[in-house]
């Protein structure tokens, strides 16, 4: 079951935000729309992965990891598994070995050579299609289509006063992150393109990041 996070190190999360997420009933009709069709739609795809990941490299076909939602509930992401079984241990080891890589990842949280991930798991991350199963946390109401991107509680403490922004919304599969450069750009204007959001949500905008998805998807160099 979800719970609460309260607090992570120095940085204490708000007890409540406000009692609705941004967008309202309107926005959460439209998410339950757009994951129903799109589960059915892509149905194949899901099969294709599966089988992909199944047969490339041991370990589990789906990977859940912690994300923290409106309100500072925290949820299991799903994703299509594109990393090694011991990814945090090779992560830490890479890390200590190479002072550029660790800078990068200090900078944005990412890593342009990333020796956890897997031969499949970098065309599903170059293709986005690692993170079709989070059409079912959308439906779960964890998530939505349009939306902040889902930071762990380690994270959310780097926005500091911008965290409260930040929970306002249900997390989203895509967002004016990815639509705005996503792997080129640093963390900090991350999270500036996170709290505009929030502070600026409307239907228009919403649809302005979904038309501007599938072109930013195929500009594969800025995904990583």
């Amino acid at each position: 079951m979800s719970d609460s996070i309260e607090a992570h190190g120095d940085f204490h999360f708000v007890d409540s935000t406000q009692n609705y997420p941004v967008g309202l009933r309107s926005k959460r009709v439209i998410d339950i729309a757009f994951a129903l069709s799109g589960l059915v739609l892509l149905a194949p795809l899901f099969l294709l992965c599966y089988i992909a990941i199944k047969l490339s490299s041991p370990g589990p076909v789906f990977f859940g990891h912690k994300r923290v939602g409106f309100n500072g509930k925290t949820f299991g992401c799903l994703k299509f598994r594109t990393m090694v079984p011991n990814a945090e241990q090779r992560l830490r080891e890479f890390l200590e070995s190479d002072p550029a890589a660790s800078a990068e990842w200090a900078s944005c949280r990412k890593l342009r050579f990333d020796p956890r991930i897997t031969a499949i798991g970098a065309i599903l991350r170059k293709t986005s299609l690692d993170e079709l199963p989070q059409l079912f946390n959308v439906l779960a109401g964890d998530m939505s289509i349009v939306g902040p991107r889902p930071v762990p509680a380690d994270e959310l403490a780097l926005y500091r006063e911008n965290a409260r922004d930040y929970l306002t919304c249900r997390p989203g599969i895509t967002g004016l992150w990815q639509v705005s450069g996503r792997s080129s750009t640093t963390y900090s204007r991350r999270i500036a393109y996170d709290t505009f959001y929030s502070r600026n949500w409307s239907l228009a905008l919403d649809t302005k990041i979904i038309v501007l998805t599938l072109p930013s998807l195929l500009n594969s160099d800025n995904v990583y």
